[in-house]
């Protein structure tokens, strides 16, 4: 490992630049984050899968809300590590794994429901739903636990605000657990349910507004991990990379800097995921009026509606479609 990590004074430029951000990210998000839960708490009149998710992922991007002004707060004062530094620090990164992986389960639920109705049944539950959000929030938590046990605290940093001090295997460790793994299922779920929507044929108006609202979804959630959280992530492969080949302190310098403002921009998902909670919303609104005209539609898969031929579907005609 180079030795070139001994510059640990804030950036200025960086701290302006968080302050010009989260300021209206804060409030942005108090309120997109607000409106979410209360319409997924109390307007909505059944559990489904992706309410759980919404509900999962709402606490998460407000957990995130909660921290930025403490950060605003500590680098303009330029706060050093301490108890309650670490404190924010873990509510804060654990929005990370969370997002991440709520984005990913909503990408599986709904590949499931389309390319696999009939599987679904079996595969897709509310309860299961619910299960998989609590699994993913003890792993978050377990995942910030060790990081803080392999961290320990130091009086010289600043808080939310440190020269990269790991070693070559944790970038890569990151980037493939947090980036490439999710990545890869989002990508191939995303396609094959956009594939699949927009081959369905003789749909009524109906279906063809859900089946719009549909797409929108799987979109919002693709575009707010391209956005939001791979250039980070792949900044870290590239610092993995440089480190491994051992490159001149500068690059390594100009890198790190880059890696905090990418952080940053991690961020903006509290704001960009209320695009998503908008659009499941609407689609449950829609979708229950008309599914009150069916008797026998008992199913607990949301956004689905009997098609003309009795079968369940969830924005797709035909099981294999």
């Amino acid at each position: 490992m180079m030795n070139c990590r001994n510059n640990t004074e804030l950036d200025r430029n960086i701290v302006t630049f968080e302050l010009i951000l989260y300021i209206p990210l804060f409030f942005l998000g108090v309120l997109f984050n607000t409106v979410a839960l209360w319409v997924f708490y109390y307007r909505l009149s059944r559990w489904t899968e992706s309410r759980f998710y919404m509900i999962s992922l709402a606490m998460a991007d407000y957990a995130t809300v909660f921290t930025l002004p403490f950060i605003v707060v500590f680098h303009y004062q330029g706060r050093h590590e301490d108890v309650f530094c670490r404190v924010i620090e873990s509510i804060n990164f654990i929005n990370i794994p969370i997002s991440i992986y709520t984005i990913t389960f909503i990408a599986v639920d709904r590949y499931i429901a389309i390319k696999h109705p009939l599987k679904a049944k079996v595969l897709r539950s509310p309860q299961k739903a619910a299960i998989n959000c609590l699994f993913l929030w003890l792993c978050s938590l377990a995942w910030i636990i060790t990081f803080l046990s392999l961290s320990p605290e130091n009086k010289q940093n600043y808080c939310f605000y440190r020269q990269t001090e790991r070693k070559n295997t944790y970038f890569l460790l990151v980037t493939v657990v947090f980036s490439l793994i999710p990545m890869v299922i989002l990508t191939f779920c995303s396609t094959q349910i956009i594939r699949c929507l927009k081959e369905k044929q003789n749909a009524s108006l109906q279906e063809k507004k859900l089946t719009r609202k549909a797409i929108c979804i799987v979109a919002v959630n693709m575009g707010t991990f391209i956005i939001c959280f791979l250039p980070f992530h792949s900044t870290l492969l590239v610092a993995f990379v440089i480190d491994a080949a051992g490159n001149g302190c500068w690059l390594y310098q100009a890198l790190s800097k880059t890696i905090h403002v990418t952080s940053c921009i991690q961020n903006l998902n509290c704001c960009l995921d209320a695009v998503c909670y908008y659009f499941v919303a609407k689609e449950f609104q829609e979708a229950i009026p008309f599914k009150s005209k069916q008797s026998n539609s008992n199913a607990s898969q949301d956004s689905q509606l009997p098609s003309k031929h009795g079968k369940i579907i969830s924005g797709c005609m035909q099981p294999d479609c």
